[in-house]
């Protein structure tokens, strides 16, 4: 398996992972790796989740790293990134009919250490 596809299917394993964990946490999930359309939402991404919990509309940025060779992958979700998901919930919220004004936008590190069962963390409202 190529470098490229390796990392494809750890991160597909990671976003997996990731809407079992928030399922068991009481998020319903909407919508998984729903591709923004720039001409129609004014704004280009992808959110890994989509999910309601306690009433908000939640976009949901996963992050999988089988090392911390680069760091946790929560480091890499940089100002500018959170707000790119930010613009992307709104689209969605707007989309789908629902209040923009009730959106938050969290994180999910999945850390998958070789010999050792993952490691799933939440960070709630990163935006």
């Amino acid at each position: 398996m190529g470098r490229a596809s390796a990392a494809g299917a750890l991160g597909r394993h990671g976003e997996e992972l990731a809407a079992e964990h928030l399922a068991q946490r009481d998020y319903r999930i909407l919508a998984r790796n729903w591709r923004a359309d720039p001409v129609r939402d004014g704004v280009r991404g992808e959110a890994d989740l989509v999910a309601e919990h306690d009433g908000w509309l939640v976009v949901v940025e996963v992050k999988t790293r089988s090392s911390f060779h680069y760091g946790h992958p929560f480091e890499s979700i940089t100002p500018p990134k959170a707000a790119r998901l930010h613009r992307l919930a709104v689209a969605w919220a707007r989309l789908h009919g629902r209040d923009p004004r009730l959106i938050r936008v969290d994180a999910v590190a999945v850390t998958a250490l070789p010999g050792t069962p993952p490691c799933i963390e939440v960070l709630t409202r990163i935006h």
